[in-house]
């Protein structure tokens, strides 16, 4: 348990001791520092309930604080101050010097949590929006912290019109390739007719006839009717396609430090979609409406149209929403989980409310399963617009990797070169791209600013890898087998062990409202407070043995703790830069 909440049900107890009833008690952080560290703001409340005169109150709980406090005094009709006793905050923080557990206040029962992120499309090149697969990856790190066990889910994009317009291209571009041969009885190629980098470019191109052309359209729509219904040609050209662009996003989401569990992708789902909707319809819920079997969703309290739930057309196409209501019964069967977790663009907001209903409603998920949409804000370049390419296209997410290369690999240390710089740079890299996405609130529009987000100073993530490479060349060149801080020498050394007090909040507010934004603020306000103290003080030089210790103590609590911190955001350290 953290100091401050065992403090605080340490004083709950002691109030009602007192002859009060409280069921909690807060200790606040002081906002005038100079009376004391904290403030314990119940008395007036108390005083109100029971008839008294505030500053009695304050005063019969003063009394019998012990020695856990110190510069206790009241001010104004009766805010206590305090002040926590230097050998508590030290015998606590010396705990953590090897046990970042001690930060970490664990619900008494843990979940199991499907996460769903990622989401990249098939044949289609991830962009710079892709870079927020970042904040599931985490929140994964994050529950595993707080005890959860995690099933993540990248969940491909695999089943749908896109792909259709591929092979539309395709055979535009091949017409004679046997794929599109209704009568070819042979075995297909086990070679893609097409490579990844012509992916990139038929798409696109693709894409743009669509729009152009309502023939094509229509055609590459049939296209995906007859991969999706296993045509056995087509359905090969589509394992083709699926599988020569799943490695190029993979070694994406891999270079972002991004683990999944589970490489399902829609397709996965269609097994179990017609027993899906079997089982919407045997508990009457579904109904046919201009050509499309449909589901209600809309409840008597909505304040606008709900839409319904659309699931099939009467030619047997299955649409999107019963693919992802088909993923969560195969999730349900398959991992029985608490909670089915999905992180996409808050733009999604509405279907996916729409999902959870259709889950709650038929009894698909019970009413215990918690089914939560996150969703994100988006990535917008220095005009505050989405971001863009120089040309005006859509940046890419590669692009944006090397974008921040660029900038990253000229300020490493010239005496760094080969491999090893490549390798430094490459991490110093995810560390900027991941730092900047995660340090916004979740919802919250971001500007990227690649000179900003790669300084060596500030909020970015090359301060905090800076900071974690001096700690391990100190205790690499001092003896570090001290594991005890012995005093609280001077200001610099108590504004650190105050501030890492405050570590179990942070985490906590992380993990109940499931963003990052705190986690990334402490390791700003850690960092800083920790550079300040070894410019302040020359650790190693120390001639008084026992602040030498605790010097050497604290920079390794402190590394411990920041190391375990940048890998919660999957930032990686570095021996020197």
């Amino acid at each position: 348990m953290s100091l401050i909440i065992s403090t605080e049900k340490y004083l709950c107890e002691l109030i009602n001791n007192l002859g009060y009833q409280v069921d909690s008690v807060k200790l606040e952080k002081s906002k005038l520092p100079e009376f004391g560290q904290y403030q314990i703001n119940v008395a007036m409340m108390l005083a109100k309930k029971y008839g008294e005169n505030p500053r009695s109150v304050a005063e019969k709980i003063v009394a019998a604080l012990d020695d856990r406090f110190t510069n206790v005094n009241i001010q104004g009709p009766g805010f206590i101050n305090v002040t926590l006793n230097n050998s508590v905050l030290l015998d606590y923080l010396n705990a953590g010097i090897a046990n970042f557990d001690i930060f970490v206040d664990k619900p008494e029962k843990a979940r199991t949590v499907v996460l769903d992120y990622g989401g990249a499309n098939i044949a289609k090149e991830l962009h710079v929006g892709h870079l927020r697969c970042n904040i599931g990856e985490a929140i994964r790190r994050l529950l595993n912290v707080f005890g959860d066990k995690t099933i993540s889910d990248v969940h491909w994009g695999d089943w749908g019109t896109p792909i259709g317009l591929v092979i539309r291209e395709i055979k535009e571009m091949y017409p004679d390739l046997v794929y599109f041969d209704p009568d070819y009885k042979g075995e297909y190629p086990s070679d893609s007719p097409v490579t990844n980098e012509e992916l990139g470019v038929i798409y696109p191109r693709a894409s743009k006839r669509k729009k152009e052309d309502e023939k094509y359209a229509e055609e590459a729509k049939a296209f995906t009717d007859q991969f999706q219904r296993g045509v056995p040609g087509i359905k090969a050209l589509w394992r083709h396609i699926v599988d020569t662009s799943k490695p190029d996003c993979e070694a994406v989401y891999d270079f972002l430090n991004c683990k999944f569990d589970l490489s399902y992708g829609e397709s996965d789902a269609d097994p179990y979609a017609e027993d899906t909707i079997k089982f919407l319809s045997d508990k009457g819920l579904t109904e046919m409406s201009d050509g499309i079997l449909i589901m209600h969703v809309g409840e008597e309290t909505d304040n606008k149209e709900m839409p319904p739930l659309l699931l099939k057309k009467s030619n047997g196409s299955i649409l999107y929403d019963t693919t992802d209501l088909a993923t969560i019964k195969q999730r349900m069967e398959d991992f029985n989980p608490d909670a089915i977790w999905y992180f996409v663009d808050e733009r999604q907001s509405l279907h996916f409310e729409q999902t959870f209903r259709g889950c709650y409603k038929s009894g698909l998920t019970p009413e215990t399963t918690d089914l939560k949409f996150y969703g994100f804000g988006t990535i917008n370049g220095p005009d505050g617009k989405p971001f863009k390419t120089r040309d005006g296209g859509v940046m890419s997410l590669k692009g944006l990797i090397k974008l921040v290369y660029d900038h990253i690999e000229p300020k490493i240390k010239d005496s760094i070169t080969g491999e090893e710089r490549v390798e430094i740079a490459k991490k110093l890299t995810v560390a900027t791209l991941k730092y900047s996405d995660l340090l916004p609130y979740r919802k919250t529009d971001y500007i990227f600013d690649v000179d900003k987000f790669t300084s060596f100073e500030g909020k970015t993530g090359v301060y905090a890898v800076y900071t974690a490479t001096r700690l391990k060349s100190l205790l690499s060149k001092i003896d570090h087998a001290s594991d005890k801080m012995l005093s609280v020498p001077n200001q610099d050394v108590l504004d650190i062990l105050i501030k890492l007090t405050e570590l179990p909040k942070c985490l906590t507010s992380a993990y109940n409202e499931v963003t990052t934004n705190y986690i990334c603020e402490f390791i700003y306000d850690l960092c800083s407070l920790y550079n300040k103290f070894y410019a302040n003080n020359n650790i190693g030089n120390e001639e008084d043995e026992d602040t030498k210790s605790t010097y050497i103590a604290l920079s390794k609590l402190v590394y411990n703790t920041l190391s375990n911190l940048l890998n919660i955001l999957g930032i990686e350290e570095v021996d020197k830069m």
